[in-house]
């Protein structure tokens, strides 16, 4: 395990009850990360616990988004992630806001980072391209889980 992973980890347990606590902030716009998620209809859907389509289709390239935030990372049952995001699961990394924003501007980009792993790839091909659009992205999925 390298060694950016063990540290990620640590700082994860050790900060725990502050980021579970935290993790469900979102600083965005929910209305205006509604109207970006038109991006994200393509591969993703927001289906709650009932089975309720949320937001999106009947899209299965990428994992259902529903209670991402605060969610371990790469936490949908029967996915098929990349490795990165796996051991990035496997250390115990949650997702924020923060690291949500970044993620979705370089998915693989912010899976090397995080994980101190330079070939490390993520699958997910489409980037957002504004920092704003993608904290209202947060702001909207925070907000779908509220419901």
């Amino acid at each position: 395990m390298s060694r950016k992973i063990v540290l990620a980890a640590a700082m994860t347990l050790l900060s725990a009850p502050m980021a579970l606590a935290d993790a469900h902030a979102a600083s965005g716009d929910a209305a205006a990360g509604e109207a970006a998620f038109r991006q994200c209809v393509a591969c993703h859907v927001v289906v709650n616990e009932a089975g309720d389509t949320l937001a999106g289709r009947n899209a299965r390239t990428g994992p259902n988004l529903y209670g991402i935030a605060g969610a371990p990372i790469a936490h949908v049952e029967d996915f098929r992630y990349s490795p990165g995001l796996t051991a990035l699961n496997e250390a115990g990394v949650v997702w924020t806001e923060e690291n949500f924003v970044a993620y979705v501007q370089d998915p693989t980009g912010y899976i090397r980072e995080a994980s101190g792993d330079n070939s490390a790839r993520g699958a997910m091909a489409f980037r957002v391209r504004s920092e704003e659009d993608a904290v209202n992205l947060y702001a909207y999925l925070v907000s779908l889980a509220a419901e």
